[in-house]
């Protein structure tokens, strides 16, 4: 076990890093039952999990992440069962939990009247999003726990998502207990955000699981309040949107512009290449040599996180990224894309 701090004055002193074996899961279960806040490796993305029934435990990943708290968090379980004892399962929902669960899915389902999560952890909405993961020592730490795990991205609030223990702690060193590494995340996109509170299903995030394959099994699925909707300034909280998380139009960015869809490249920017890179750039990260989605998915946060890197250390004035084909895994991709590109704030 080693320990990483902060120079900022944070709730932890040292953020403990914990190997993925026995001894790591038992420290990180027995943090997160005393109301610790702990970072661990999903499928998708490294997670900052804080036990969901716990409101003080929640409130600490909303004061680690500098996150908004109308933005309402995913609950994490070890099985469908788990998962469908606080929610009122549809039959929709268990066909989808049986093909797809575990996996990078989350279902927007009513809270049962009997529900001890924390309101906090669903942003007060009579709603709650649940999904269980597709990776072994997730799980192994869920039922460990033994209570839902609620867990957004393990980053700042805006910024990129991390797929590995050490892109956590570039950012939340001395601000969390402790990372649980197991090692890089596969998929490298968040999870796939579902509602199926209406009567048809809403897409609300597109993400690790395709909507193809959502539709293959349950028909066609509405698209969702339309991220127009909010850039033309009605608040996230008062429409539909607000059931899931990720929806800020800002958000997995990194501090260089982005400019999308680029057919050239100037010297003076990086470029985020997908298939046979355009010439010219001062530096570039490859997606996918071979146009594969989810090869570009998996490297799509090291390489947003590698380039903005590269930016401030050439003086290079932003990052280019390549056109991306907006089907499958891509519809994930471009949604991470947009976001990082959209206006924003300079930060401090």
């Amino acid at each position: 076990m080693t320990e990483h701090s902060d120079q900022a004055a944070t709730p932890w002193a040292m953020t403990q890093s914990l190997e993925a074996d026995a001894a790591g899961v038992a420290r990180a279960a027995t943090l997160l039952c005393a109301g610790a806040v702990v970072a661990f490796g999903t499928e998708t993305v490294y997670g900052l999990g804080a036990d969901a029934t716990n409101a003080r435990a929640v409130a600490a990943v909303f004061a680690a992440k500098g996150r908004p708290h109308f933005n309402p968090l995913i609950c994490h379980y070890p099985d469908a069962d788990a998962a469908f004892a606080h929610v009122d399962a549809s039959t929709t929902a268990r066909l989808l939990a049986a093909a797809l669960w575990p996996g990078p899915l989350s279902l927007v389902l009513p809270r049962r009247a009997d529900c001890p999560v924390a309101l906090l952890a669903g942003a007060g909405l009579a709603t709650l999003a649940v999904r269980v993961p597709a990776q072994t020592t997730a799980l192994t730490l869920l039922r460990a726990v033994g209570r839902p795990v609620a867990a957004p991205s393990a980053n700042r609030s805006g910024r990129v998502s991390p797929t590995t223990a050490r892109h956590v702690l570039d950012g939340l060193a001395g601000r969390i207990a402790a990372v649980l590494d197991s090692g890089p995340c596969p998929v490298g996109v968040e999870s796939t955000v579902l509602d199926l509170t209406a009567e048809r299903p809403s897409l609300l995030r597109p993400g690790g699981v395709t909507v193809e394959a959502i539709e293959a099994l349950i028909g066609p699925v509405e698209r969702g309040v339309p991220l127009a909707m909010v850039e033309r300034g009605v608040p996230l909280a008062m429409v539909e949107a607000a059931r899931s998380p990720g929806l800020q139009v800002s958000h997995y960015a990194p501090d260089a512009p982005v400019r999308l869809n680029a057919d050239t490249v100037r010297g003076d920017e990086a470029l985020l290449a997908f298939g046979p890179p355009r010439p010219g750039a001062g530096a570039m990260f490859q997606l996918s040599a071979a146009r594969d989605l989810a090869e570009a998915a998996a490297n799509l946060f090291v390489g947003l996180r590698g380039l903005d890197t590269e930016v401030a250390r050439l003086g290079l004035s932003g990052i280019a990224v390549m056109p991306v084909p907006e089907h499958g895994l891509g519809l994930a991709i471009n949604d991470r894309l947009r976001r990082a590109a959209a206006p924003r704030e300079r930060r401090r």
